[in-house]
Order: C-alpha cells, then sequence, then structure tokens
C-alpha cells in the first residue's frame, strides 16, 4: 500500500495501520525516514508563519528564522523525538507492555507523519490569520489527533 494510502487508512483505523506497519518488519530505516520526512514537512510547514514574524519584527530577518527552524526540526526534534520514544517505551513497559524499543519509535514516528497535513494547515492558519480563534481550534485539533493516534499506535506497537 502506497504511504499516502497508508497515513488516509490511519485515521480511520490507526491500531490497523501501524499493525500492517509492524508486519513489514524491524527496518529502522524505514521509521527513520517516516520521522526525517515528518520533521520536513513540520518545518514547511512552519514558513507561512516564520514569514509573517519576519515581516512584523523587521529586526530579525526570515533567513535568520527559517536557518533556526531548520536546524530545530532536522536536527534537535528527531533527537527530541528519539527520547519521547524511549521513554514511552520504558512507561509502556512498567505497565504491563510487551513491545520492544523499535516498536515504539515506529509508533511515534509515524503518527508524527500521519498528523503532518494537520502541521502544514497550522502554519498556513498561524501565516495568513494570526493568533486568535481560528490559530486555537486547528492547533486544538493536531493535539487531540496526534495524542489519540499516538497512543492506539502504541498500544497496538506494545501489546
Amino acid at each position: 500500500m502506497a504511504v499516502t494510502t497508508e497515513i488516509v487508512a490511519t485515521w480511520r483505523g490507526p491500531r490497523a495501520a501501524l499493525r500492517r506497519q509492524l508486519r513489514m518488519g524491524p527496518r529502522e530505516d524505514r521509521a527513520l525516514i517516516y520521522l526525517m520526512i515528518a520533521c520536513f514537512l513540520i518545518f514547511i510547514g512552519q514558513w507561512p508563519r516564520l514569514a509573517r514574524e519576519a515581516y512584523m519584527t523587521p529586526e530579525v530577518p526570515l533567513e535568520a528564522l527559517l536557518g533556526a527552524a531548520l536546524f530545530g526540526w532536522m536536527a534537535l526534534a528527531p533527537l527530541f523525538f528519539y527520547g519521547l520514544a524511549a521513554v514511552s517505551h520504558l512507561v509502556a513497559r512498567a505497565v504491563g507492555g510487551k513491545g520492544s524499543w523499535f516498536t515504539a519509535r515506529l509508533a511515534l514516528f509515524w503518527t508524527l507523519l500521519c498528523v503532518s497535513p494537520l502541521w502544514l494547515l497550522q502554519g498556513l492558519v498561524a501565516g495568513f490569520i494570526g493568533a486568535g480563534p481560528a490559530l486555537t481550534l486547528v492547533s486544538t485539533v493536531l493535539a487531540v489527533a496526534f495524542l489519540a493516534i499516538w497512543l492506539l499506535s502504541l498500544v497496538e506497537a506494545e501489546a
């Protein structure tokens, strides 16, 4: 199944989608590419917001904001997400989880990739509309979707 089709399927059934991912075997390269593509899409989603910030505060040029965001999302965020996946595995193991380090990573990285379209939408709303009810709504939907898909995926990964 194509990745885009599988992403849509994840929104309908996160556990079944992760189960299909896990059937492909423990491939660290696949998990890493999911993470890097998700971080890259999230970085791209920040461009409208950063352009708005650069316009509103001309002391900080857009190039500086983009460079900092690129470093943050492509160098620091992956390290953070590896750590978060490890902590989630330890917590799951403490409450009886039987998964592996890889399955916990895959659950988190796949979730990030699946919600990255919402990150793109959130960036557009932040850039074109700015702070307000619309941005709050999109950010809330993003947070709830991320947590729901991640927790359901983690339950499947640790089963």
